[in-house]
């Protein structure tokens, strides 16, 4: 038997004194894109409530009661089209406020980053020991309190966005062009990164992705491409560019390509100075070559102009274009093709993705120039994602929400903060992988005993003492009571059809609506998406 599909039944009761419940066991187009709209070839006949809600459990962030009521009204082929075409729709008031509020939400990136350039810089002149360690201190907090606003409202969107996929893809890509929050000042740059290098590029083109995620200082910082200059060569970027960003291990390129790459890439960097400053004094053959966009900047000085050849070919345009270049060849490659594919299969169909659909989906991506909604059309229309749901296990970001979506419906936490340390007690922070390879997305990453244990507290604290969620000020009283009637809603009723003879048996020996919530949600098939 799995790990992950045996409960220690025994020890819970324990623990709980109750049961032996056991934890492991065609013409419009699309907005913004000039495309016409994907649609999914589904079944004519109206999908089932136990249906619809597997397919919510997979492509949003977790089914709840009104979600399952939204995909009823809507029929599952017009809900799924809208989920691969998002229009831009509000969140619920009670949450846009809260994002409204945030820094990043307010202030443009080039000025957050220059302002807090010269607090460091400042506290670092202070003359009086202690002094400048307050400041560097306050600096640092500073930093941290950016990264958890962006931490903040990715759980948000994720709750409460109408356009589930597209936030379900905005964790995977951000995760795919992984950066991390400890190095440099990222923290004060992952909001930007995910909200304009990332999203609105999630069900795009791969290639407009790519190039995002080039331009901006997050990436540019964490794997080194700010100090990648002519005679002072990094391949860190060029390296993971190839291995995790497209083409792959064994796509088919060698070192001599990295280092090529990595010619390609100097003077691609970040620029220190406010927008207004004047641009640094360049040798006049190159100096209509500069380019500066936000913090973003193509230094010609930096630059390596010599001869290039890149997968066997050679490299045709000359100063920044040459990175336009080599990413039309690398998004381009069918090893690109296969390697995006897979990965996608292995998010939202299995472990270990059928050979059959990854080469349907690298044919749609390559016929489509890499349109990231048509290679999942491909995916969601296939066998082999309708007999994969209700399978794929639930890392612990999917774990958490799905859990609170499940338990409070459409009503919006006030307070995500408890929801963030249940992430990290699981081992995945939003934006905390230290390696450019982000987080595994397989069963046997996530389904230790250990994790299990750690889960099923987690279940008890979304079951029992759930309102710690909507007290936004830690003096205020917990409102009573301090848990959510899971039995009562309707998305639970249609759910325990499939629950198996154990869980049912586990269930029904709950002494108190806490442990009936804690026993569901730390179940098997909660487990799972």
């Amino acid at each position: 038997m799995a790990v992950a599909d045996s409960w220690p039944f025994r020890r819970a009761s324990m623990a709980l004194g109750a049961c032996a419940l056991a934890l492991l066991a065609a013409c419009a187009t699309a907005p913004d894109s000039g495309r016409a709209l994907v649609s999914v070839s589904l079944p004519s006949a109206p999908a089932d409530e136990a249906t619809r809600l597997r397919w919510l459990d997979r492509v949003s962030w977790g089914a709840n009661t009104g979600s399952e009521a939204q995909l009823a009204q809507r029929g599952l082929a017009l809900w799924m089209r809208d989920q691969l075409n998002p229009r831009p729709v509000p969140l619920p008031p009670a949450a846009q406020a809260q994002i409204d509020a945030m820094t990043i939400s307010r202030t443009p990136l080039d000025q957050l980053v220059i302002g807090l350039d010269a607090q460091r810089k400042a506290a670092d002149a202070l003359p009086d020991e202690e002094q400048k360690k307050a400041a560097r201190q306050a600096y640092q907090q500073e930093l941290t309190r950016l990264a958890r606003e962006a931490q903040q409202r990715f759980v948000l969107r994720a709750l409460y966005s109408p356009n589930q996929l597209q936030e379900q893809m905005t964790w995977f890509w951000m995760n795919h062009f992984n950066v991390n929050l400890r190095k440099d000042n990222i923290r004060a740059l992952v909001g930007d990164y995910e909200e304009n290098a990332i999203r609105p590029h999630a069900l795009g083109k791969f290639r407009d992705l790519l190039g995002a995620t080039l331009h901006h200082p997050a990436m540019l910082r964490y794997l080194d491409n700010a100090q990648n200059a002519a005679n002072r060569i990094n391949e860190n970027y060029a390296r993971e560019l190839m291995e995790l960003h497209t083409l792959g291990v064994g796509g088919g390129y060698s070192q001599a390509d990295v280092q090529e790459l990595a010619r390609v890439l100097t003077g691609v960097g970040v620029s220190q100075q406010p927008l207004d400053a004047a641009p640094p004094n360049i040798r006049p053959a190159v100096r209509a070559d500069y380019v500066r966009k936000g913090l973003f900047e193509f230094n010609p000085n930096r630059h390596d102009y010599g001869a290039k050849t890149l997968l066997g070919q050679p490299i045709q345009a000359r100063g920044l274009a040459e990175a336009d270049e080599a990413l039309d060849r690398l998004a381009r490659a069918p090893a690109t093709a296969r390697f995006i594919s897979r990965k996608l299969a292995v998010y939202l169909v299995a472990d270990e993705a059928s050979p059959a659909l990854i080469d349907r989906m690298a044919a749609a991506f390559t016929r489509s120039d890499g349109d990231i909604a048509i290679t999942l059309k491909a995916l969601f229309e296939s066998p082999e994602f309708a007999a994969s749901l209700g399978r794929k296990f639930r890392d612990p970001v999917h774990y958490v929400m799905a859990g609170v979506r499940l338990a409070y419906d459409d009503r919006v936490v006030l307070n995500v903060n408890p929801m963030l340390g249940w992430i990290n007690r699981m081992g995945e922070p939003l934006y905390g992988h230290e390696t450019p390879d982000g987080y595994p997305l397989n069963e046997a990453a996530w389904a230790s005993a250990g994790q299990m244990n750690t889960r099923f507290e987690i279940a008890r604290a979304i079951g029992a003492n759930g309102a710690v969620l909507f007290r936004a000020d830690d003096k205020v009283p917990l409102e009573k009571p301090a848990f959510p009637p899971l039995a009562e809603s309707s998305a639970v009723r249609a759910m325990q059809i499939g629950l198996s003879t154990d869980t049912r048996e586990a269930l029904a020996q709950a002494k108190t609506p806490q442990e009936w919530n804690t026993f569901l949600l730390a179940s098997p098939e909660l487990m799972r998406r």
